[in-house]
C-alpha cells in the first residue's frame, strides 16, 4: 500500500500577511505545497490529504483542485476550532488554531494506511520524501509504533526576517530521537541561534542542532495515542487563549511514556521557506537554481 501525504496548509499566515500557501515561487507560477507534491509522486506516494479551513476552501481548490488530476489522489480535511473530542467545547474568546497536532487529528477518518505529515510553506526537497516512502514502506508497528522524522540542521532552517518555531531534537546513538521541545521563538544569533522561552529565559545554540521542521513519518497508531493526547493537552490547557498542541509535543510523550520509536532520517537537501514576506526572494532564486541544474522541470504539471 503507498503511503498518504498529509499537507498543514490551514495556517494563518499572521506573519506573512497573506495566503502563503498560494504564493507564486516557481518560473511557471508553482507553489511551493506544488514541488512538495512532485517530490512526493516521484518518491511513491499514492494520495494527497491537504489540511485547510473552511474560509480559504474556495481560493485553494480554485488553485489546486484540478492540478493533480492524474497524478494523485487528493482529498481535503477541514481544520476548525470546534473539531474537538466529545466533551469539550471551544472556549468563550478562542480564535487561535489548536495547532499542528490538532491539524493531524482532523485527518484520522480519511487515512488508515503509513502518512507522512509536512508544512505547506516549507520547501523540503526530494530527498526527505524518498527517505519517508522508503521507511513508510517498511514500518511496522510491534510493541511500539514505528515512527520516523526527518531532521535538518537548525542553522539551515532560520531566517534572516524573525524568530521561528522549530522542534529541538536529541538523538541517540542508534539514531532515534530521544527528546523533542518546541521552541516558538528561536532567532538566528551571532555565529549560532538563540530561543527566547516563555518564562523569560533565553537559550544559546551552537546551530548545529537537530531541528524538526515537521516532516515526520507515522502509522495509523497515532491516531489512537493522539486523541489521548489531545484530551490530556484540553484538560491542562484548553481554557488558555492561544494554547497550542503541537507535533513534536506528541512525539515526545510517547517516546517518554514507551509507546513509539521514532528514527530520525537525514536529509542532505538543503531546507528553505517562507515565514516573513521578505523570504519570498531568496525562495524564487534558490528554486530557480534548482531548475537550471535540472533537479526539477520549468513546468512541473
Amino acid at each position: 500500500m503507498k503511503p498518504t501525504l498529509l499537507v498543514l496548509a490551514a495556517g494563518m499566515g499572521s506573519r506573512y500577511g497573506g495566503l502563503k500557501q498560494l504564493d507564486q515561487v516557481g518560473p511557471s507560477g508553482e507553489t511551493i505545497i506544488d514541488y512538495s507534491i512532485f517530490d512526493a509522486v516521484r518518491a511513491g506516494f499514492g494520495k494527497v490529504v491537504f489540511i485547510i479551513r473552511r474560509d480559504i476552501e474556495e481560493p485553494f481548490k480554485n488553485v489546486f483542485g484540478s492540478r493533480y488530476e492524474g497524478k494523485i489522489a487528493v482529498d481535503y480535511a477541514f481544520q476548525q476550532l470546534d473539531s474537538l473530542p466529545e466533551g469539550f467545547s471551544v472556549p468563550e474568546g478562542r480564535e487561535k488554531p489548536w495547532g499542528t497536532g490538532h491539524a493531524v487529528y482532523t485527518a484520522r477518518d480519511l487515512i488508515n494506511e503509513p502518512f507522512a505529515v509536512i508544512n505547506g510553506d516549507d520547501f523540503y526537497g526530494r530527498a526527505g520524501f524518498r527517505l519517508l516512502a522508503d521507511y513508510l514502506s517498511r514500518a511496522k508497528d510491534g510493541s511500539k509504533a514505528d515512527f520516523s522524522m526527518c531532521g535538518f540542521i537548525m542553522r539551515n532552517t532560520l531566517s534572516d526576517y524573525g524568530s521561528v518555531s522549530r522542534g529541538v531534537c536529541e538523538v541517540d546513538a542508534g539514531g532515534n530521537l530521544t527528546k523533542v521541545v518546541e521552541n516558538t521563538r528561536i532567532e538566528r544569533c551571532c555565529k549560532g541561534a538563540r530561543s527566547f522561552m516563555p518564562d523569560g529565559s533565553i537559550i544559546d545554540y551552537t546551530g548545529n542542532e537537530i531541528v524538526s521542521m515537521n516532516m515526520w513519518g507515522f502509522t495509523p497508531s497515532l491516531f489512537g495515542y493522539m486523541e489521548d493526547l489531545f484530551v490530556e493537552f484540553l484538560r491542562e490547557r484548553g481554557t488558555e487563549m492561544k494554547s497550542e498542541f503541537f507535533i513534536p509535543s506528541v512525539a515526545d510523550a510517547l517516546i517518554k511514556r514507551g509507546k513509539a520509536t521514532v528514527k530520525v532520517l537525514t536529509s542532505e537537501d538543503e531546507w528553505f521557506g517562507i515565514t516573513y514576506r521578505e523570504d519570498k526572494p531568496a525562495v524564487v532564486a534558490s528554486i530557480k537554481k534548482l531548475v537550471e541544474q535540472g533537479i526539477y522541470p520549468d513546468k512541473l504539471f
